[in-house]
């Protein structure tokens, strides 16, 4: 059984924190290479394997993926299998009742498709359903009610990507996962302090609170275990009948019950319409390497390579890796993004995202000529651009490698931990509460401090908009790097990092993943860092006029470097029970 697999310090990542201050390397500033990956300079070495890699926020789940590619299976397989089996072992954000994005990319066909599963509005919703009769935002009723839950996408998503670009069966995939949650998992100290954590917000709900908690209400302790029986049911009935197990018959009829049962106006028609979405993958460039990510309504891929062209104006090898200077031009160019992101992004099948003109050099080129090297511009004074034309740190992203050289880059969520809190009477399925993702009110912030504008309202069948940034960077039009990160607001920025860590210091990607980071999202107006950064070097940012504010850590990303040698996976420190397994 999975849930009694032991790991060997070999396969885990390093469990360790610390700030790199100093960059070992200086590439060229036009192009970067990378040296050898092991290095005894390096502070951190990443997981080694020749054929496949499979790099997740736990541990039993990365196991389960590598065991579908040993069986044969490719890097789709393995990343539909890892999907399904997140939904039981981590159900703070590993899901079925909520959505997200996955990046995937063919060797064979040397193509990268990017498939939109992110979840919709009910179609009953409209963009004054969470104010009240005053106009004022109520957050209740987006985070915390029937009213929060968007209709999910997730096992579509998985449903489609496997069809399309796998080769195993749905029983084949989500057999594991169905084994977990009949048999149960053991309660780790991280699961039994993330339900301490949620307590208010689950116990609402009676059906939830059966599920989470012992049977008189008080907490799990660790080593108890967590059995699941509502949802092996539920995950059988997708093996059987595939995502119609799920959109329609008994799961959709107690979905869309609970649902109306907390005050929402989701519907049995809004499940049975749903659909994926399969789009074309915005592309960027830096240095020399091509950067594939997300489009919207993820405002990730678009914001990573606008400020990639910008940074890419600037000689960041030479400011040396986490320099005052280094931050301080990276912190002005999150802020310049954060602005647009605010104006111009939304759902594109509803509004028109100037997308070429945000991801343009030339627009690029005047950002990095409003920013001064000795002091920080006030967001006040920031504006979105002049266009010509016109999210939960509890998020979980996986990445995946086989030996055919497919790639996967998955994030998905339910949005807050454990999302809305409500379980779907007699499903075992917990529901998003991703509803608040949109704008609830241009200029009222959603519950991650992000400000949004009409681009961003709520509409019926509408997908909100995202930071979720599933990235895979190209070197010689093969994956070099796939990487993605959990964090709300702060997905954008720590995927922008460790891609510049890799590029432009040339650290390797258990470096490039444990080093100190920062994040600025243009309003409120602060520069957050991590508390291992060198207080020098804040008190050098504090003195060109950023206001700083230090917290314990951001985001967890779950990065895979391919070179000609073999896969090196690096699963981030920052979070209990992740793991990096190859073979």
């Amino acid at each position: 059984m999975y849930s009694t697999i032991k790991f060997t310090p070999l396969l885990l990542s390093a469990v360790v924190s610390f700030s790199l201050t100093t960059a070992s390397f200086y590439p060229s500033y036009v192009n970067a290479n990378e040296d050898s990956i092991f290095s005894e300079m390096a502070t951190a070495q990443p997981i080694f394997a020749k054929h496949g890699m499979v790099v997740s926020q736990e541990a039993i789940a990365s196991q389960i993926g590598i065991d579908i590619l040993k069986q044969g299976g490719n890097a789709v397989d393995a990343a539909v299998a890892v999907g399904f089996a997140l939904a039981v072992t981590l159900p703070r954000a590993g899901n079925i009742g909520g959505g997200g994005f996955m990046l995937v990319h063919i060797a064979k066909d040397n193509k990268t498709i990017a498939i939109d599963y992110r979840e919709t509005a009910p179609g009953k919703a409209h963009k004054d359903i969470f104010l009240d009769e005053k106009g004022n935002a109520v957050d209740k009723l987006s985070r915390e009610h029937g009213l929060a839950v968007g209709v999910p996408g997730t096992v579509m998503g998985m449903e489609l990507a496997l069809k399309q670009y796998g080769t195993m069966s749905l029983q084949q995939i989500v057999a594991p996962a169905i084994e977990l949650a009949k048999n149960g998992i053991e309660i780790t100290s991280d699961l039994a302090n993330s339900l301490v954590g949620t307590k208010n917000r689950i116990s609402q709900w009676p059906s939830s609170t059966a599920i989470f908690y012992r049977a008189d209400g008080s907490n799990f302790e660790v080593g108890d275990q967590l059995i699941q029986p509502e949802l092996a049911h539920s995950l059988s009935l997708i093996s059987k009948l595939g995502s119609k197990g799920f959109y329609q018959g008994e799961t959709a009829e107690k979905i869309v019950a609970s649902v109306q049962q907390a005050g929402g106006v989701m519907t049995l028609k809004d499940l049975a319409n749903y659909k994926v979405v399969e789009r074309e993958p915005i592309r960027g460039t830096y240095r020399g390497y091509e950067v594939v990510s997300m489009p919207p309504p993820s405002s990730g891929g678009l914001h990573i390579i606008e400020m990639l062209n910008v940074l890419e104006q600037f000689p960041i090898d030479k400011f040396g890796h986490n320099t005052a200077q280094t931050l301080h031009v990276m912190a002005e160019s999150m802020k310049y993004a954060y602005a647009d992101r605010s104006e111009f992004l939304g759902d594109p099948d509803f509004v028109d995202v100037p997308i070429n003109n945000l991801i343009n050099k030339d627009y690029a080129h005047n950002i990095a000529n409003k920013i001064a090297l000795n002091k920080t511009t006030p967001s006040s004074e920031i504006k979105p651009g002049n266009i010509n034309g016109y999210e939960s740190p509890q998020t979980t992203h996986y990445s995946v490698v086989d030996k055919w050289g497919n790639a996967v880059s998955n994030t998905y969520t339910l949005n807050f931990s454990y999302g809305s809190g409500l379980v779907a009477k007699g499903t075992g399925i917990l529901l998003n509460n991703e509803m608040d993702d949109f704008s609830v009110k241009p200029g009222v912030p959603n519950g991650y401090g992000l400000i949004g504008g009409d681009a961003n309202s709520v509409k019926g069948y509408k997908r909100p908009l995202s930071s979720m940034s599933p990235t895979i960077v190209m070197k010689d039009g093969k994956p070099f790097l796939v990487t993605g990160s959990p964090g709300g607001s702060r997905i954008i920025n720590i995927t922008l990092q460790i891609i510049m860590n890799v590029i432009d210091h040339q650290l390797n990607i258990a470096e490039a993943s444990a080093a100190s980071r920062v994040h600025h999202q243009w309003l409120p107006d602060y520069l957050w860092v991590e508390r291992s950064l060198n207080q020098d070097t804040i008190s050098l940012l504090e003195a060109k006029g950023h206001k700083v504010k230090v917290q314990q850590s951001i985001g967890s990303t779950q990065s895979i470097m391919i070179t000609e040698q073999g896969k090196y996976g690096s699963s981030d420190p920052r979070r209990a029970g992740s793991a990096a397994v190859g073979y």
